[in-house]
């Protein structure tokens, strides 16, 4: 009898569910709104998990009690005080079958190495990092952003940059074009009218405004610049901490980059690769590109006890074959 196995990636703005077979053909995909505790409590996680697989399961034509692993990947998981509650919040689901817990970073990483192991950064409105060691050893940062002295998503690039602009108006920092631009997105007269809004709580800089950054910088604006290498670094200081507790500063492994930041490309993959190489010399950078999901679908398959080194590259193609089918 054929085994099945039942992914589920789950966010702060969508969830996605996606089922495959034992020999990694995907067959079955589902999708949801927001899941993240954080957002939606754990009713919210619950409907949007149970919502999503139902699709996936219908889909592919089986019950939850013909999944043979599962795998999850939890935006907002993440300390084990949080896995009763969201056991709690699957078992509604119906499922009968050894499952995975984890961090949806950490989804993102077996999805996107090779050999199911290295370091995932994401970098998307906020950031994160996870890795794990051959051996499956895990480290990680809070995902909490600067008030943990993490950096960087595209919020933790507003704040450093509103930082700038306030020194830029109160002379302590070169001028930049940044305030002509931001003056300008903001429908405001000058640099001072800008900061007055922010501190007043009138204006609220957005991380939609990431893109402008980088434009600038790719102008030549010396501010634009630093801002974008700033993000690269602490993005690499994420990683080395990581690469620290799972001890693999000597090893050749991947480090996959999640999230739409990376969209900015060399600008800001550059200064990352040259700050973690200073760690960790044997750190391969590669972009995520498939969906973060076929990471929980595989963590599934682990725990049912696959070799899913063997599987992954027939799950990765069957799943973008089978979502350009569905489009």
């Amino acid at each position: 009898m054929m085994r099945y196995y039942l992914g589920i990636d789950v966010g702060g703005s969508k969830t996605n569910a996606l089922v495959a077979d034992e020999h990694g053909k995907a067959c079955g995909f589902g999708a949801a709104g927001s899941g993240n505790h954080e957002v939606v409590g754990y009713d919210g996680l619950s409907a949007a998990m149970q919502t999503a697989a139902a699709q996936a399961l219908q889909q592919a034509g089986i019950t939850p009690a013909q999944v043979a692993g599962a795998g999850f990947g939890l935006g907002g998981y993440d300390w084990p005080s949080e896995l009763p509650p969201t056991l709690e919040a699957i078992r509604p689901m119906g499922l009968d079958c050894p499952l995975g817990v984890v961090n949806d970073a950490m989804i993102g990483l077996i999805a996107g190495a090779t050999q199911g192991w290295g370091i995932g950064i994401v970098s998307g409105s906020g950031c994160n990092c996870y890795g794990r060691n051959r051996q499956g050893k895990i480290g990680n940062v809070t995902g909490m952003g600067l008030w943990m002295g993490e950096g960087a998503g595209a919020s933790e690039l507003m704040g450093e940059t509103v930082r700038r602009l306030s020194r830029a108006w109160s002379l302590r920092a070169p001028q930049t074009r940044l305030a002509e631009a931001f003056c300008e997105l903001y429908g405001v007269a000058d640099l001072g009218a800008l900061i007055e809004g922010i501190t007043q709580e009138r204006l609220y800089p957005r991380s939609s405004a990431a893109p402008l950054i980088f434009k600038l910088a790719a102008e030549g604006d010396a501010v634009a610049q630093g801002l974008v290498r700033w993000v690269g670094e602490s993005l690499a200081d994420l990683a080395a901490g990581v690469i620290h507790q799972i001890g693999i500063e000597n090893e050749t492994f991947e480090t996959v980059l999640i999230g739409s930041m990376f969209k900015n490309g060399e600008a800001l993959i550059g200064p990352l690769r040259a700050a973690l190489h200073a760690v960790a010399p044997g750190a391969q950078l590669v972009r995520l590109s498939v969906p973060p999901v076929v990471g929980g679908a595989l963590l599934g398959m682990e725990q049912g006890g696959l070799d899913v080194t063997a599987l992954r590259p027939a799950l990765v193609e069957s799943t973008r074959a089978f979502l350009t089918l569905e489009d």
